[in-house]
């Protein structure tokens, strides 16, 4: 088992982490404590569970968990966007972020099959 601060999907996430916060700090008060504190939320329960997909055996459902985290971070990033708190070209940046991480989980997911 490697440890989990090595493996390339919990790196990934960690620096998606990093930028969601960065983006979140910058959103007036109405979108910091509603929708910011969820995607924030959202983001560290998906790496929590990429840290304990790492340290079980039975990976399958703590990686669907990261996983269906991800996809809510996904979500409320585009509604980020649609409410014009990130420009375009942030939101294409985080999201080929998001990307990178979705297939990462999918290809451990297969594999811890």
């Amino acid at each position: 088992m490697a440890l989990f601060y090595e493996l390339p999907v919990y790196k990934a996430s960690y620096d998606l982490l990093m930028e969601i916060f960065e983006l979140v700090k910058h959103f007036p008060r109405e979108y910091k404590y509603s929708v910011g504190e969820k995607l924030k939320d959202e983001a560290l329960e998906m790496i929590m569970n990429i840290y304990r997909a790492n340290t079980r055996q039975q990976k399958k459902d703590t990686l669907q968990n990261a996983r269906e985290h991800l996809e809510v971070v996904r979500l409320l990033l585009r509604l980020t966007k649609d409410m014009k708190q990130i420009n375009i070209n942030r939101f294409v940046d985080v999201n080929k972020k998001i990307e990178n991480i979705s297939k990462q989980l999918t290809g451990w997911q297969k594999n811890s099959l």
